[in-house]
């Protein structure tokens, strides 16, 4: 395992403090280092995606002198942990995670745990999303993660990071003995519509909606992100936050280039 000895690491998530993904996070790191500060929602926020709390105050307990409960969002713990808990010595590392379900494709727009790690990475902190991909109703392969998170971060922390992006990891469903493997890819996109309203009817015969999630099949372009799931492989993207679309601006730019 690579020399953690350097390191001052933070853990944010959006399932919440007490949620099992940031407890086993904090079970692996701190198997290399007790510079582990967590730092993470009192309740779970997931979809909370890079929201910050600009118009409500952001209250902070603290539950020892190394984890705090945030009530407020991903993006808000990020904040909070690197400029006032952790100020006198800010992190060298931000792992956001491990989260309780998949982050592949488009998933990263609605993601509180990839925000955390958009808002370390803008703040020039390398950062990584971690997430363990299961079935809904089905069992969580927490033990796919225990055995891959130290692989791949191995791996990150001895890479010279590009500024500016952060990296985006997804383990498979699939029991450790099953994965085919460690991918970098390509984030993928699904077929259109994998969020959907449902109506219902309360009490007092007034509408209401939950947001369903409806994922539909496709989108296993290769080299992407869905596709190395789908193939039971830890899937590994880094990700930009620059997200300029630069072919259709050149277009632009000539489509302006004259007026008429």
């Amino acid at each position: 395992m690579s020399d953690w000895s350097k390191h001052r690491v933070l853990l944010v998530n959006d399932d919440g403090i007490h949620a099992p993904g940031i407890q086993l996070l904090e079970k692996i790191v701190r198997r290399y280092t007790d510079e582990v500060f967590v730092v993470a929602p009192d309740e779970e926020r997931s979809g909370a995606s890079h929201s910050i709390s600009m118009n409500i105050p952001v209250r902070i307990r603290e539950i020892d002198d190394r984890h705090y409960a945030v009530k407020g969002t991903p993006t808000d713990c990020a904040l909070l942990a690197i400029y006032e808990v952790m100020k006198d010595r800010p992190p060298t590392i931000l792992l956001s995670g491990i989260n309780r379900g998949a982050n592949l494709a488009e998933d990263i727009t609605y993601s509180g745990t990839a925000a955390a790690a958009m808002e370390g990475a803008l703040l020039g902190i390398p950062s990584v999303a971690l997430s363990q991909v299961f079935t809904p109703r089905g069992r969580v392969n927490w033990e796919t993660a225990e055995v891959y998170t130290p692989k791949v971060l191995d791996r990150l922390l001895t890479t010279e990071w590009q500024p500016n992006t952060f990296v985006n990891v997804n383990f498979p469903d699939a029991m450790p003995d099953a994965v085919t493997g460690i991918r970098v890819v390509s984030q993928g996109q699904r077929p259109p519509g994998s969020f959907l309203p449902e109506g219902r009817i309360d009490g007092r015969d007034v509408p209401y909606y939950w947001i369903k999630l409806a994922y539909k099949d496709g989108g296993f372009d290769a080299g992407s992100d869905l596709e190395a799931i789908r193939d039971n492989a830890v899937s590994v993207s880094p990700i930009q936050l620059n997200m300029t679309a630069n072919p259709f601006r050149q277009r632009l730019v000539e489509a302006f280039a004259h007026p008429r």
